[in-house]
């Protein structure tokens, strides 16, 4: 099965490491000159690390973390340092925090040579699995036709069209967010967590060579400009509680960067039309405020390749005999006809814009589309769910009125230990799907 992955993120790369272990042929295309992870850091709970295992990759990602943030006190500070609530242990959970650089180094070593192609920007996608290129990918055909696309290519996918329309965009949240990690060591005191004022907030997490990840989120106009970053973050936070200026000051100013917080206007009615599916932010872009965003991501990829290995074949380099049988089957009029996905019979499905170009009708064969199916009925309620909360939480977060946030705060502080850990396994309680 040749199978396209627009999108070099964490998401894609899993999923190409997963698929290509599996015998598909797989490319990656990554429309920067580069695959870039940017300076911050990434929080993997339980679900992640067992997606991780899933694809194999568990060995290698514990190689560069360590449990160590697991001893650290967590919770909710006040700006002044005294705690509203503290996280008990059941309810952290396994966690790791990666430095998002060694994650993807991680993934692009486990994938064979010349996988991944950069400077490949794809201008559309149509459901038969067809792709068009830019001009400037001057070194690719002008076009291609998979088995399958996986549209990885994050916030503002393009791919998502072929599936949703244009109706679905981005929503900014409010609120942006200055991440970086810090260059040299910070000893933390073993404390950890979030401190939240009104309006703004500033995360804490560990990496494992002593170096610390930081986040410090503010509401904002979402096209706010500052002149420098770093200065901008540090005059944010004056007065807050100790390490968090010296946590800015040891950062290089180059590697704090900000980000506008969206999520998706809208949920989509499938991650699935013909040959294309999507992954990680392409179908459900999430506010990181559950610290979600990759861990779901990894889930799709493990959850994406559980389903299609079994048409694959047993080792590499027979990943294309079963479906390619079923194809060759539907061509000949012998079996069951391709392209029988009832979800492509009867034209746009609800969500979807009926003006808008899907390209040619898709022929998909039935143990492709069931595979597909039966990966949107998995993870849709499941990241659309985990979307709307997150976002939820990031709305009490982010509260400026002196009230209301004096009222959050008495909520948290009051909330029984035994709800927050039910809370978070509902989150964090994640396995393979069954085949």
């Amino acid at each position: 099965m040749r199978i396209a992955v627009i999108g070099a993120g964490i998401g894609g790369l899993s999923a190409a490491v997963g698929l290509q272990r599996a015998g598909a042929e797989v490319t990656v295309f990554e429309r920067a000159p580069e695959v870039r992870a940017g300076g911050s850091g990434l929080s993997i709970f339980a679900n992640g690390l067992a997606a991780l295992d899933t694809l194999g990759l568990r060995e290698a990602f514990d190689a560069v973390t360590d449990s160590s943030v697991e001893g650290f006190a967590a919770g909710q500070r006040r700006a002044d340092g005294r705690w509203i609530a503290r996280v008990p242990d059941e309810a952290v959970g396994a966690l790791r925090i990666v430095d998002r650089a060694d994650l993807h180094r991680i993934l692009l070593e486990a994938l064979a040579p010349g996988t991944v192609r950069t400077d490949a920007e794809v201008a559309s996608a149509a459901s038969d699995g067809t792709l068009i290129f830019t001009p400037v990918s001057f070194h690719l055909d002008a076009s291609a036709r998979f088995d399958l696309v996986i549209g990885a290519d994050g916030l503002h996918s393009r791919v998502r069209t072929v599936v949703a329309g244009e109706a679905v965009a981005p929503r900014y949240s409010g609120y942006s967010a200055w991440r970086g990690i810090t260059s040299v060591p910070v000893d933390l005191s073993g404390e950890a967590g979030e401190s939240v004022g009104r309006g703004r907030r500033f995360g804490i997490a560990p990496l494992a060579d002593g170096r610390v990840y930081w986040f410090a989120v503010a509401n904002m106009p979402e096209d706010a400009v500052f002149a420098d970053e770093k200065a901008t973050a540090l005059q944010m936070f004056t007065g807050w509680h100790s390490p968090i200026a010296e946590l800015i000051a040891a950062t290089d100013a180059e590697a704090v960067r900000r980000t506008a917080i969206s999520d998706l206007s809208r949920r989509l009615a499938s991650f699935h039309r013909g040959r294309v599916v999507l992954l990680g932010d392409a179908a459900h872009a999430m506010t990181p405020d559950l610290g979600q965003g990759g861990g779901q991501a990894l889930e799709d990829a493990a959850t994406l390749t559980v389903l299609l290995t079994p048409l694959l074949g047993e080792s590499p380099g027979s990943g294309a005999s079963r479906l390619g049988r079923v194809e060759e089957q539907a061509a000949t009029g012998a079996g069951t006809r391709a392209g029988a996905n009832p979800d492509h019979r009867a034209g746009p499905r609800t969500g979807a814009n009926p003006d808008h170009n899907l390209g040619p009708r898709a022929s998909v064969p039935p143990d492709l589309a069931a595979a597909l199916g039966r990966y949107d009925s998995l993870r849709r309620p499941r990241t659309q769910s985990i979307a709307q909360k997150s976002r939820l939480m990031g709305q009490m977060f982010q509260l400026e009125s002196p009230l209301l946030a004096g009222l959050r705060n008495a909520v948290f502080s009051a909330v029984p230990s035994r709800l927050m850990a039910a809370q978070a396994a509902s989150v964090q309680k994640w396995s393979p799907p069954q085949v």
